[in-house]
C-alpha cells in the first residue's frame, strides 16, 4: 500500500470541509490523534516458550466524551490501521450523537494459531499493558474483528483485578452474565438492516424485487444477510475469508448460518431441524462476489476491498458499508461516475457502537433493558440519523458519505468551539 490508511481516511474529511463552515481551531484539532500507545505483550506459550506480541491503542478525540472503540486481533493490525479506525470512530460517534469520542485497539496476531489458554493469556496481558490508558470515564473498549464476548470478559476481569473493584462499564460487548447488553451481538448487522430499510423506499425499491450480495459472513454480515432474507430480499451470494457461494434463485440464509455455525463451512443448504441438505449453488471468490450483477452489495469484511483496480467491475446499484473503510477514496470517485449510490460506514455500521453505548449506560445505571427495548432504541437512532444525513445530501447535492462527515463535523466543531476558539480570543 503506497499511501497510509490514515492518509486515505483523511481524504474524506477534506471533501466534507468544502461544504461546511468550521473554525480553524476545530480543523487543526482533528488533524492528529489525542494519544497513541504501542505496547509489547509477553505471553508464555503452551510449549513453555516466550513470545512477544505487539499491541496498540489509539484515542483519537475526546471532545464530546470518553473515547470508544473496539479491539481487533488480526495479522495486519498496525499503528496506522488502528489510528485510521479511531479516526472513523470519532466521526461515527458524532454521526449517531453518542457522547463519546473515537478510539481503537488491536494486536498483531492470527488468533486461530493460538490455543484458548494462549489467547486468554494474551488478552489479559494486553489489558495489563494498557490499563492506565483506559477506563469507563476515559476510554471504553469493545469487540472488533476476531474478538468476541469471551475475550471481552477476560479483559474486563483483568481490569477488575488491577483496579481491585468491579468496573463493568470499562468494556462493552461482554457476556450477559458479566453485565453485557441484550442485542449487542447482533447490533452492527441490525443497524445496517434498519438503514437499508429506511433508504431503499427513497429509490422506489421493494424487497421482493431486490437482489443482495454480502461480502463477509461474520458477526455483521451474517446478521444483516439473515435479516434481509427474512424481510423478503433475495440474498443470492455470501462469502467468508475462504470464498463465497452463489445461488441465482437466492440462498436460505438462516439455514446457511446454522450450517456455518455447526461446521465452520460455508455452503448453500436447506435445514430442517438439525438436518441440513446441500442444494445447488456455485462457488465464487470474494473478488467475483464484488462484481456480481445485484441491486445491493454489502461489504462486511475488512477495509480496502473495493479499490481503484476493481471498482470499474462493480455492478451493484447500491452499496452499504457494513465494514470499516471497505472502499478507497479513488474507488469512490469511480463508483460515483458509474451512478452507484454508496452509503458510508460511519453511518451504516454504527449500530455496534450505538448498542455499546446502551450497554455502558446500563452498566452505569444498574438498570438493564429487554432485547426489544434495545432494538427499538437502536432503530430510532439509526432511522433518525439516516434521515438527517439524507436531507443534508439532498440539500447540498453531495454524496451520502460527504453528508455524513458534514453532519459529524457540525457536532464535533460545536463541541470544540464551546471550549473557546480563535474568534473568542481575537476581536
Amino acid at each position: 500500500m503506497t499511501e497510509s490508511l490514515f492518509a486515505e481516511a483523511s481524504q474524506r474529511l477534506d471533501a466534507a470541509l468544502q461544504h461546511i463552515s468550521i473554525s480553524e481551531d476545530a480543523i487543526e484539532h482533528l488533524k492528529y490523534p489525542k494519544s497513541s500507545l504501542q505496547v509489547s505483550i509477553p505471553v508464555r506459550m503452551d510449549n513453555g516458550s516466550l513470545k512477544i506480541f505487539q499491541g496498540y491503542r489509539v484515542r483519537y478525540d475526546d471532545t464530546r466524551g470518553p473515547t470508544k472503540g473496539g479491539i481487533r486481533y488480526h495479522p495486519n493490525v498496525s499503528l496506522d490501521e488502528v489510528k485510521s479506525l479511531a479516526f472513523w470512530m470519532t466521526f461515527k460517534c458524532a454521526v449517531m450523537d453518542i457522547p463519546f469520542g473515537g478510539a481503537k485497539g488491536g494486536i498483531t496476531i492470527d488468533p486461530k494459531q493460538l490455543s484458548k489458554f494462549e489467547l486468554e493469556r494474551l488478552s489479559r496481558g494486553y489489558i495489563d499493558a494498557i490499563a492506565d490508558f483506559i477506563g469507563p470515564d476515559v476510554d471504553i473498549a469493545a469487540p472488533d474483528v476476531q474478538t468476541n464476548p469471551i475475550i471481552m470478559g477476560w479483559m474486563m476481569d483483568q481490569y477488575n483485578i488491577i483496579q481491585r473493584k468491579i468496573v463493568p462499564a470499562v468494556i462493552t460487548g461482554k457476556p450477559l452474565s458479566m453485565g453485557g447488553s441484550l442485542g449487542r451481538d447482533t447490533a452492527t448487522g441490525m443497524g445496517t438492516f434498519f438503514a437499508i430499510e429506511a433508504l431503499m423506499p427513497k429509490f422506489q425499491v421493494t424487497p421482493k424485487d431486490t437482489t443482495v450480495a454480502v461480502q463477509g459472513f461474520g458477526n455483521a454480515g451474517s446478521v444483516v444477510a439473515e435479516l434481509l432474507c427474512r424481510a423478503g430480499y433475495k440474498v443470492v451470494a455470501v462469502s467468508d475469508s475462504k470464498g463465497g457461494i452463489y445461488a441465482q434463485d437466492g440462498l436460505d440464509i438462516p439455514s446457511v448460518r446454522q450450517f456455518k455455525n455447526s461446521t465452520r463451512d460455508l455452503k448453500a443448504v436447506y435445514c430442517e431441524g438439525t438436518i441440513c441438505n446441500i442444494v445447488d449453488y456455485r462457488t465464487i471468490s470474494n473478488e467475483e462476489l464484488l462484481a456480481l450483477d445485484v441491486d445491493i452489495l454489502v461489504p462486511a469484511a475488512l477495509e480496502n476491498q473495493i479499490t481503484e483496480s476493481n471498482a470499474d467491475g462493480v455492478r451493484a446499484k447500491y452499496i452499504f458499508e457494513a465494514a470499516n473503510g471497505p472502499i478507497t477514496a479513488a474507488a469512490d470517485a469511480i463508483l460515483a461516475a458509474k451512478g452507484i449510490h454508496v452509503f458510508p460506514d460511519i453511518l451504516i455500521n454504527a449500530g455496534g457502537v450505538t448498542v455499546s453505548y446502551f450497554e455502558w449506560v446500563q452498566n452505569r445505571s444498574g438498570l438493564y433493558w429487554t432485547v426489544d427495548e434495545v432494538n427499538d432504541r437502536l432503530k430510532q437512532k439509526m432511522v433518525t440519523e439516516t434521515e438527517r444525513i439524507w436531507s443534508i445530501a439532498q440539500e447540498k447535492s453531495i454524496s451520502m458519505r460527504t453528508a455524513a462527515y458534514v453532519h459529524a463535523l457540525n457536532r464535533i466543531g460545536a463541541a470544540i468551539n464551546a471550549k473557546g476558539n480563535r474568534d473568542y480570543y481575537v476581536s
